[in-house]
């Protein structure tokens, strides 16, 4: 017999052994792990948020802060809108719009409006290294918020990959803080709370229906923030700042949210929250490739302390 999980979109297969009548023990029952599927989907989802930096970055080339993030959000909104429509996905119940409520400020509008504020004057690898902290961020509220209380090791592992990530920023840095910090700074916190909200209800219908859900519940107010911005803030449109603007739209607010709160579903908030210490990694990365940064000399060995706690994380047992 198979199951289908609406949380997840996942299938459990129940297989009942025959017995005879004096038989008395209880039927098995085989469960198909999807551990690896959620750490994959997962992935999937940092890869697409690494690229939103140097997307943004892009962005900025033909709109104003402002216009970008509201026009993002529409554009995200009327994908994820068609494919509730074409679904035919009934509205969510009453008891879980405050949680989409949370989601939608925190990474549809908050995350995307403080980082864009924030890399009008930092660069995209600071900007990457600080969001570093981000996965420590989530795993805290998400312990709060869920009760939940992960072991030392896990939380060993996560503080040394805060501590990496930090000792990364005041490097590059040259000791002092930038002025686009405290934007980064609120990022976390909006970004933290979103994702841990996101990955509760995903537990509790599918991921993409969080996503899709969030971004239409922003529509009205992302519009009429978009005619606004786009009356006052000026636009020249260039091949780089439409790319930048259809990436993080498409690719990171729609498909890169669906595939982390459906991988965050099926590993659990703090473990996915993990694989976000390679986020900045692969920022770097696309910073130096795709806008040609120059390289810090710190970024290889940062790599590697990072990518250690990563695995320690993914096997404590949380």
């Amino acid at each position: 017999m198979r199951a289908q999980n609406s949380a997840t979109g996942s299938s459990t297969i129940a297989v009942t052994a025959t017995r005879p009548a004096t038989d008395t023990a209880p039927p098995r029952v085989v469960a198909a792990p999807d551990s690896r599927t959620g750490t994959l989907l997962a992935a999937l989802g940092v890869l697409a948020f690494s690229l939103t930096f140097p997307s943004t970055v892009w962005g900025l080339e033909s709109f104003g802060p402002w216009s970008l993030v509201a026009v993002r959000s529409v554009l995200a909104a009327l994908v994820a809108g068609a494919f509730l429509l074409a679904g035919r996905v009934p509205l969510p119940d009453r008891r879980h719009w405050a949680g989409l409520a949370v989601v939608a400020g925190g990474v549809v509008v908050g995350f995307p409006l403080l980082t864009t504020l924030a890399l009008r004057t930092a660069t995209t690898s600071h900007a990457a290294v600080v969001v570093g902290l981000l996965p420590l961020t989530t795993a805290t509220l998400a312990a709060v918020r869920t009760g939940r209380r992960p072991s030392r090791t896990f939380w060993f592992a996560a503080v040394a990959g805060a501590v990496v990530v930090l000792a990364f920023t005041v490097q590059q840095s040259g000791g002092a803080l930038s002025a686009g910090d405290l934007h980064l700074f609120g990022a976390l916190l909006v970004c933290a709370a979103g994702y841990t909200e996101g990955g509760r209800l995903a537990g509790l219908m599918p991921g993409w229906q969080v996503v899709g859900w969030a971004l239409v519940l922003c529509l009205p107010l992302t519009t009429a923030g978009a005619a606004v911005a786009l009356a006052y803030e000026p636009v020249h449109l260039t091949a780089h700042g439409v790319a930048g603007l259809v990436w993080v739209a498409a690719g990171s607010t729609f498909f890169g949210l669906y595939v982390w709160y459906r991988g965050m579903a099926r590993i659990g908030i703090p473990r996915a929250s993990q694989l976000q210490l390679a986020q900045p990694l692969l920022t770097l990365f696309w910073s130096v490739t795709v806008l040609g940064e120059d390289l810090v000399p710190a970024a290889p060995i940062a790599a590697v302390a990072v990518l250690v706690c990563i695995a320690v994380t993914q096997r404590a047992k949380s």
